[in-house]
């Protein structure tokens, strides 16, 4: 277990990017604030996209479920240069294909299930307070989504702090002496650009800078964000872990899901229920989706996201990364923590439950509740989710629009048998982690995790009996 996080963090205005979907950039403003309350949640202030980030939200302009004059399965158009999805029919088998079939292919043990949506660096960067070294670096590289420094060490005189903000300072976060640790990763600042400052707290009364000279900061890596063409050329799941297995999360045909924005009025509940889901970065450079599970600091997701305190504790957490509106151009100003605690994983049953830093911030959107009884075949669903890094989408809609949605099998075989459930609702890289929830209940069936068309996941009354003493 890692010890208790040390670094002190103060954000400033907080600039939100479509990372995996768009081409970075710094030029973001914030849009206003509405102060309207839905549900247990409040609206966050809207951050205008750039043009960049619109062409591609227009390229895959949402249709809100229902819209008068859409047909009943309206989908967005793919962006022209990107892939076609893949047509498959609902199936009605009953059990799986046997794992490691061209139909249910194993991955290699060295496939983590994470998708990337990044790269690191190697750089060697010191600040310090002899001459000669610098006080503020700026680490640029075009086009980048966002960029995450790395810190090796950072050693600093009492009352003296670093900062990290984006280019235009409308997003900063800042380590105090003696509260950041050495090794750790700061938080992300959005765009192509982070800008590290060494700040001096007070006059040197006592005379220490003669002493200073192995004093310093020093910035080992950077994760730099892919840019909107970049991660078109990324394959799912491609970063690996010794021991692991996964298979693809999959658009099942067409892709039927929309912004979560798209439901506010046609499906308030579904709207409010995808507060509780988060966006995870993990290590810098891979993403899946977790979510809070009860009204504790609870969060699931994924085995094969992480595993381990270690890692839970590298990665950022992100809440109400949303867009403001069905099809629109700005998204919510998302409140990042960090992971903190993994509290039970599981392999076979795929899961990890963790906690979070500064829970507190973070209890306002809400929680989901596992299901304690199985669904029956041809229940209807939804699934919200963050598909390659997407400010969130659900998929799956009321009635006729529910389309492939549904239960097609409620004891399906997983890493065990009868361990998962199968759908058709479409889901992405990324989606690993997403809670599955029933329309007739509003709590999670199965925890997202597999693809290849049936998707399925964990069933959650399984999880409930498994997890019932954490939550």
């Amino acid at each position: 277990m890692p010890p208790k996080r040390k670094a002190g963090i103060a954000i400033g205005a907080c600039a939100a990017l479509v990372l995996a979907g768009a081409a970075g950039a710094s030029a973001w403003h914030a849009a206003g604030q509405n102060g309207k309350t839905v549900g247990t949640w409040l609206e966050a202030p809207a951050i205008g996209r750039t043009p960049v980030a619109a062409e591609q939200l227009g390229n895959r302009a949402s249709v809100p479920p229902g819209a008068p004059g859409t047909a009943k399965s309206a989908s967005p158009a793919p962006p022209p240069d990107s892939p076609q999805p893949t047509t498959a029919q609902p199936s009605t088998q009953q059990s799986a294909p046997e794992a490691g079939s061209e139909q249910r292919p194993l991955e290699s043990g060295s496939a983590s299930g994470r998708q990337q949506v990044g790269e690191l660096l190697s750089v060697h960067k010191l600040l310090g307070y002899l001459g000669g070294r610098p006080k503020k670096e700026t680490f640029r590289y075009p086009g980048a989504s966002y960029v995450k420094l790395h810190f090796s060490r950072m050693a600093l005189l009492p009352g003296d702090y670093v900062t990290v903000a984006n280019a235009d300072g409308t997003e900063e976060h800042r380590y105090e002496a003696g509260e950041a640790e050495d090794g750790r990763w700061a938080m992300s600042v959005t765009g192509d650009t982070a800008v590290l400052e060494v700040h001096r707290g007070a006059e040197d009364l006592l005379g220490l800078g003669d002493l200073v000279g192995s004093l310093g900061v020093d910035v080992d890596r950077v994760a730099r964000g892919f840019s909107r063409t970049e991660q078109r050329r990324q394959p799912e799941k491609q970063l690996t872990a010794p021991g692991r297995t996964g298979r693809e999360e999959s658009v099942c045909g067409a892709d039927t899901s929309a912004d979560a924005a798209c439901y506010r009025s046609s499906d308030p509940t579904a709207y409010v229920k995808s507060k509780a889901i988060a966006r995870l970065l993990i290590n810098g450079t891979e993403l899946c989706t977790g979510w809070r599970v009860g009204a504790q600091n609870r969060m699931l997701t994924n085995n094969h996201c992480f595993t381990n305190s270690a890692q839970a504790y590298d990665t950022e957490v992100w809440f109400n990364y949303q867009c403001a509106k069905c099809g629109g151009y700005d998204v919510y100003q998302p409140t990042k923590v960090w992971g903190a605690q993994v509290l039970a994983t599981d392999k076979t049953y795929d899961y990890t439950l963790f906690s979070v830093d500064k829970f507190e911030s973070v209890r306002k959107f809400g929680y989901l509740t596992l299901d304690t009884k199985r669904p029956a075949k041809n229940q209807e669903l939804y699934v919200p989710q963050h598909p390659a890094g997407e400010p969130t989408r659900i998929a799956g809609s009321r009635g006729d629009q529910a389309g492939n949605c549904a239960v097609t099998n409620p004891g399906y075989d997983g890493y065990a048998p009868g361990s998962d459930v199968a759908y058709f609702c479409d889901t992405e890289g990324g989606s690993s982690g997403s809670p599955v929830l029933s329309r007739s209940t509003d709590k999670v069936v199965a925890l997202h995790h597999f693809g290849g068309c049936p998707n399925s996941g964990v069933r959650g009354d399984l999880l409930a009996a498994k997890l019932a003493k954490y939550l």
